[in-house]
């Protein structure tokens, strides 16, 4: 051991408190040193990401580093932990490089700007929207350079607007997000008498409709843009009361008056990452990856049919199969349609290139690594 290391509390066992503390304290500034080190260098791969013209934001690159830091680590952080934190630093960095402009749903405290947090860290530059027609838009338009939307949860299924959305936009995923999702009702009463309505998205009215049945039979319920939009409302009305998150009950001075309502206890949503190609073009197979496209056929007997023969002939599994009507009025429908897999494995680019031939619309809405 150097004379500028302090020693570890397990070779010290009867250090004094405040001995313990004094290491700590030299530990942070060796951290700090450090960190500042690290972002040094971040800047210098700014300086030659701006000259190549390389994207400045590489998910895959994040995913790898964190990855191997987990493997490295023997405790007794977690390594959940040790994951959390190097998003972080990397977020931190990265900003330095070049700010990540993110549209999100808003206003502040959404589910949807949490996805964003996890996937691209604190430092992210954060843009709040009032739909995800707006996050569309100022992702396609370029003033976000990423997106991020609900497109599917465990107890209601698919955001239809989503899929409706992905069908013409030029934006492609490059990403996903899986959060545990609880709704808590808020709002400045902390008591449930004389709420006269309840304000929320649809999807979390939708999720936590028993519950409501039960406690609020004689509410309202009022389908608002977001759930944070509902918290903020009920914060300037006594007898409303919004369903969000903790984020959201902090955001905007509420009392959680009664937690994770929802029906669902294993309740989850999945949030995609898009982007235009040229800030970031697909992303590389990491070998647990998911491939997701829409698609249309001509309005014939087993059509449908003819869609699976070239999944099954080339062993590539299907792991989801929405359909949405195509407005001709011609009883014709879109089916959004996820792989397992890759296109640039060999498989799954054979069933792919024949799936082609059998459709009268096909659109590839994005490859990118899966979330557990």
């Amino acid at each position: 051991m150097t004379a500028s290391t302090p020693p570890s509390p397990a070779s010290d066992p009867s250090a004094s408190l405040a001995d313990l503390r004094t290491q700590i304290d030299s530990l942070d500034q060796q951290l700090l040193d450090l960190l500042n080190r690290r972002a040094h260098v971040a800047e210098l791969v700014g300086e030659v990401k701006k000259r190549e013209g390389t994207p400045y934001f590489r998910p895959d690159r994040v995913a790898h580093v964190i990855e191997k830091m987990q493997q490295s680590n023997h405790g007794p952080l977690k390594s959940l932990h040790v994951a959390a934190i190097w998003r972080e630093i990397m977020s931190a960095c990265l900003a330095l490089e070049s700010p990540q402009r993110v549209a999100v749903l808003g206003p502040e405290g959404t589910f949807c700007e949490q996805a964003a947090i996890e996937y691209f860290g604190g430092a992210a530059d954060l843009i709040y929207c009032a739909s995800f027609d707006e996050v569309f838009h100022a992702t396609a338009a370029g003033s976000a350079q990423y997106g991020v939307v609900g497109v599917e949860n465990t107890t209601e299924g698919v955001v239809t607007r989503s899929l409706d959305l992905f069908l013409h936009s030029p934006t492609h995923v490059v990403g996903e997000v899986s959060l545990l999702v609880r709704h808590h009702l808020l709002r400045t009463v902390n008591s449930l008498e004389g709420i006269e309505a309840v304000l929320a998205h649809p999807q979390a009215l939708a999720q936590c409709q028993t519950w409501l049945s039960k406690h609020l039979p004689r509410a309202e319920r009022r389908a608002v843009s977001s759930n944070a939009e509902g918290a903020r409302l009920a914060a300037g009305n006594p007898a409303w009361a919004g369903l969000a998150s903790e984020r959201a009950a902090t955001r905007f001075g509420l009392h959680i008056v009664s937690h994770a309502i929802q029906d669902d206890s294993y309740n989850r949503t999945r949030f995609a990452v898009i982007c235009l190609p040229q800030t970031l073009a697909m992303p590389p197979a990491s070998g647990k990856d998911c491939t997701s496209l829409v698609v249309s056929v001509p309005n014939r007997p087993g059509a449908v049919h003819d869609l699976l023969v070239p999944l099954k002939a080339n062993d590539v599994s299907m792991t989801r199969f929405e359909s949405r009507p195509a407005r001709t009025g011609q009883w014709e429908y879109y089916f959004y349609i996820d792989l397992d897999g890759h296109p640039s494995q060999p498989h799954v680019a054979a069933a792919l290139a024949e799936l082609r031939k059998l459709c009268a619309f096909y659109k590839v809405i994005g490859a990118y690594p899966v979330t557990a």
